[in-house]
């Protein structure tokens, strides 16, 4: 099979497109046609080994077999299945991230197990269905689960234009509350049609001191320091970090429990996994109107580098899908 491959650490450049093996399902997984995958932020990360040590899980020197192969967002067809899966059958139309199962989606068949699959949304092409996993299941545990997010309540979305961002409002809004969104002017209409209330330019107001303060802050690209979103958070404000720079990555880690000893603020990092559940519910919400993918541009499978080099850049407007075969 093609597949996009990378056996060093580098830039987008070290990616090739090479024949390899066709994978062969273990008992409880399913082989996987893929029509479709999403680029996540994610990848360029593990291609860097950026921060240092994703190299712990990767491999120190260069990349395990195991993780050579990109890509943690999948849609596509059945083409085999192991002893032990009795959820899906050769022909379903499935969906899912596989991140935790080595990725493997830049190329025409992945293994991934069954459990963390979902059967695709039939109002969804396979382009589409391979924007949703990673993104959106990150954007409802952030604000679901992490924040605990209830209508009424006032929700501002830190880098609101990217793929993640674009799900974590329309999911602010479909859980009942005021959603505000951080984006460039260029976005602005996007956030709106997104469901947005508000609307903030962060190149010509920092909402960290305008005096507005918010029960939910919800950040994919934060750059504030921790301090700044305190204050912008209400007596018993919570702050869920999903994104960020490697600073603000480190000083959640080590200083984010001395701002929250003292008072009812809570600041807390959004570490989603795959989960069959969340994914469920993502469906749901696709299926019944509630939620839908924003997709800026499509790759062909032969273009991968292009498409991490624009989401390395930070300003991709939702999704960038890569087109493994055609539909």
């Amino acid at each position: 099979m093609k597949a996009i491959t990378f056996t060093r650490y580098g830039s987008p450049d070290v990616l090739e497109l090479k024949d390899v093996e066709k994978p062969t399902p273990k008992d409880d997984e399913v082989l996987i046609k893929s029509h479709a995958a999403s680029v996540n932020a994610a990848d360029w990360h593990l291609l860097r080994a950026d921060p240092f040590p994703v190299r712990f899980m990767l491999g120190l020197s260069k990349p395990k077999p195991k993780f050579q192969i990109l890509g943690g967002d999948v849609a596509g067809v059945v083409a085999a299945v192991g002893k032990n899966v009795t959820d899906f059958k050769i022909g379903d139309e499935v969906f899912g991230e596989t991140f935790d199962d080595g990725m493997g989606g830049f190329a025409e068949y992945t293994c991934a197990r069954a459990k963390i699959l979902v059967a695709k949304p039939k109002n969804l092409s396979f382009e589409e269905a391979a924007a949703v996993p990673m993104a959106s299941v990150t954007a409802l545990f952030g604000l679901r689960d992490v924040a605990q997010l209830k209508p009424g309540q006032t929700a501002l979305i830190n880098g609101a234009a990217g793929g993640v961002g674009t799900y974590a409002i329309q999911i602010a809004k479909a859980l009942g509350a005021e959603v505000t969104a951080v984006c460039s002017s260029r976005n602005h209409d996007q956030a709106r049609s997104l469901g947005a209330h508000h609307v903030i330019d962060y190149a010509k107001e920092d909402f960290t001191k305008s005096g507005k303060q918010y029960d939910v802050i919800f950040s994919v690209n934060g750059y504030h320091p921790l301090g700044d979103f305190k204050r912008a958070l209400s007596p018993n404000g919570i702050y869920a970090m999903a994104g960020g720079n490697t600073k603000l990555l480190i000083d959640m880690i080590f200083f984010a429990p001395f701002h929250t000893m003292s008072g009812n603020k809570k600041m807390k990092m959004v570490a989603s996994k795959p989960n069959q559940a969340r994914l469920q519910a993502v469906k749901e919400m696709i299926e019944v109107g509630k939620l839908r993918p924003v997709i800026e541009k499509t790759y062909p499978l032969t273009e991968v580098p292009d498409a991490i080099r624009h989401v390395e850049t930070g300003h991709a407007r939702g999704k960038v899908v890569i087109v493994v075969c055609s539909s």
